[in-house]
């Protein structure tokens, strides 16, 4: 049985969080037995993500130090990284140690099957994916190639779905998935309900707001529905990014959000305008954010990666008649935190050379 070395300190863990710790995060073989203690899981990980010093210095004092560090900040709950950080860390394999994904969807076939591939190696790596598919044209548009009509983002969205069920996150948890279509996407009304007879079950979806939208919405007044771009007009040529295609009452499409997110929980909403000009998007010269992780917590660009943590701030309350924060140990724990994420992307065998190139 895999666990610390002697001299590492004990933890102390409940019945349910050895079950959810053997179901989910522990090492197991071949014939999926448990062959790694939860101290040896705490020190697998802690050592992978200090051994990234090397990197920078030869130092093992340090590394064995920072070694410590690690293992100890997760044993004692003050800090864990993310799922596949637990999962994969240090066992050597291909399996990758961030989170979620947004990943670009293009008007085309031969893109939104590239998608849908690149969708199910994050998925099979260990990591959920976010989509934009508001660059998909409406259905019922002209395919010239085909002559025939585009099926509409709701239609491929089914796809993206399928393919999910098929696929466990590294073997370990269902795929998870985002979906975002802009607010004045003219398959709008069809996109928010698309959950409420219960399908699309592996997908969390996102209304994505815009000023215009949000502006009407306070008026009662109407917005304009607008195309993507080189989208087919219907009676000959293309759309410009953003052409005006109709109006539609805003007061109209806000109900028919709230009634369906009363009805199955979703959709969720995104004000992308608000994101993008304001302070959450700190390289605005990249362009416009379009989607989020699967969680909804972190807008991302395509191909960019979640890598994420958590601190229990209930762990630094100083218990007293006075109860206060303990602001010198977060400082302390916030500090070896951000050390930890920033290895983990350093190390982290990201499931496409793409994601990878984004990242750094």
């Amino acid at each position: 049985m895999k666990t610390a070395p002697a001299g590492f300190r004990k933890g102390k863990f409940g019945r349910q969080a050895l079950q959810v710790l053997k179901e989910r995060y522990l090492w197991k073989d071949t014939r999926g037995r448990v062959v790694e203690t939860p101290e040896g899981m705490f020190y697998r990980v802690a050592r992978e993500i200090a051994g990234v010093e090397a990197i920078y210095s030869g130092d093992k004092k340090k590394q064995e130090d920072l070694t410590r560090a690690f293992y100890e900040v997760m044993l004692d709950f003050d800090f864990l990284p993310n799922s596949p950080t637990l999962m994969n860390a240090g066992k050597g394999g291909s399996l990758q140690y961030a989170a979620c994904y947004v990943l670009p969807v293009e008007d085309s076939i031969s893109g939104i099957l590239e998608a849908v591939k690149r969708a199910a190696i994050v998925h099979q790596s260990g990591g959920g994916t976010g989509f934009s598919f508001s660059r998909l044209r409406p259905g019922g548009s002209l395919v010239k190639k085909s002559g025939g009509v585009a099926s509409g983002p709701v239609s491929f969205m089914k796809v993206f779905d399928a393919a999910t069920e098929q696929i466990k996150q590294g073997g370990k948890r269902r795929g998870a998935n985002m979906g975002v279509l802009r607010v004045d996407h003219p398959d709008i009304e069809e996109f928010i309900s698309c959950k409420e007879s219960g399908g699309i079950t592996n997908f969390n979806i996102s209304v994505g707001l815009t000023n215009e939208f949000m502006k009407a919405l306070k008026k009662e007044g109407k917005y304009y529905l607008r195309a993507g771009e080189n989208w087919p007009k219907p009676g000959g040529g293309k759309y410009k990014l953003g052409e005006k295609i109709r109006q539609v009452e805003a007061k109209q499409i806000f109900e028919k959000i709230v009634k369906s997110a009363w009805k199955s929980g979703d959709p969720g909403l995104i004000w992308l305008d608000w994101i993008n000009e304001g302070p959450a998007n700190p390289v605005p010269f990249l362009g416009p954010i379009e989607a989020t992780n699967p969680c909804g917590e972190q807008p991302l660009y395509p191909n960019e990666a979640c890598n994420l943590g958590s601190i229990n701030l209930a762990r630094f309350v100083k218990r007293g008649k006075k109860k206060q924060v303990d602001w010198e140990r977060l400082e302390k724990v916030v500090t070896l935190a951000v050390r930890f994420l920033d290895n983990v992307i350093d190390i982290n065998p990201f499931p496409l050379p793409e994601i990878k190139e984004a990242v750094f």
